[in-house]
């Protein structure tokens, strides 16, 4: 299972250097849980199985709780039971796609 995420906190009086500091506290947490993962620009995306996936995106939404009076949390999954190793097997094909398309 691939799980994209997104998560900040909302409410409150903290400057926007906190909101950095709210996302920071949640992907060390992703990172902390030694579960393949991945953080862009605009989400963190982890690959577990679905029990240990929810945990570790419970844990960081709590984290960033501490930031604000609220939290906004955005998700989405990829759920494919049996198939290990698709953050980076995705992107492959996607990126053997084009290097196909480019040669025709």
């Amino acid at each position: 299972m691939l799980v994209a995420f997104s998560v900040a906190p909302s409410g409150g009086e903290a400057p926007d250097a906190s909101l950095h500091d709210a996302v920071a506290a949640a992907v060390k947490i992703v990172r902390e849980s030694g579960l393949p993962n991945h953080t862009d620009s605009m989400f963190t995306t982890i690959e577990g199985d679905w029990d240990e996936v929810f945990d570790v995106v419970k844990r960081a939404t709590d984290a960033v709780g501490a930031f604000g009076t609220r939290v906004s949390l955005v998700l989405k999954a990829d759920i494919r039971p049996g198939h290990t190793g698709e953050l980076a097997g995705k992107v492959e094909r996607l990126e053997a796609a084009l290097r196909s398309a480019a040669e025709n």
